[in-house]
């Protein structure tokens, strides 16, 4: 028999977090996986084709997390992974014991997301209290999360 606890209703078909685009494909301001890292593609270059026939592709990112640069070359006609990005925007409700309350757009509140370490997190802190109302965006990729504040 079935499991009563199981809920169908929702969920993703267990997909992959990447899917290949031909090098050749990728744009400027686009995301890359490179060195097994998500990257928001910065600076990109194609030589002409050579002796053995490819062209090559030279792509320079910026982690989107930990805003390390990387570089790659590859041939024009190979795939590369491009990362699955996700991102949301909340509204901050209350700071509190370390955790940020934030608010989706339909109402329902998040309250798993600790304040972020160093100078995000301050600032984070330092507008809520200052405008009490802030929008926090949340990117993911990768299953890592990247965050962003603005004030409203």
């Amino acid at each position: 028999m079935a499991d009563p606890d199981l809920d169908f209703t929702s969920g993703d078909a267990g997909a992959s977090t990447t899917f290949p685009m031909q090098c050749s494909a990728l744009r400027k301001n686009g995301f890359v996986v490179l060195k097994g890292r998500p990257c928001k593609i910065v600076e990109m270059s194609t030589s002409k084709t050579g002796k053995h026939g490819h062209a090559k592709v030279h792509l320079v990112g910026i982690d989107i997390f930990s805003n390390k640069k990387y570089e790659d070359i590859c041939p024009s006609t190979h795939n590369m992974d491009v990362p699955n990005t996700k991102r949301n925007d909340y509204q901050v409700v209350d700071i509190s014991e370390g955790f940020l309350s934030l608010m989706m757009d339909n109402g329902d509140v998040r309250e798993d997301l600790r304040v972020p370490e160093g100078d995000l997190g301050k600032e984070i802190e330092s507008k809520f209290f200052k405008f009490k109302k802030c929008l926090y965006k949340v990117s993911s990729a990768d299953m890592v999360l990247f965050r962003d504040l603005t004030h409203i």
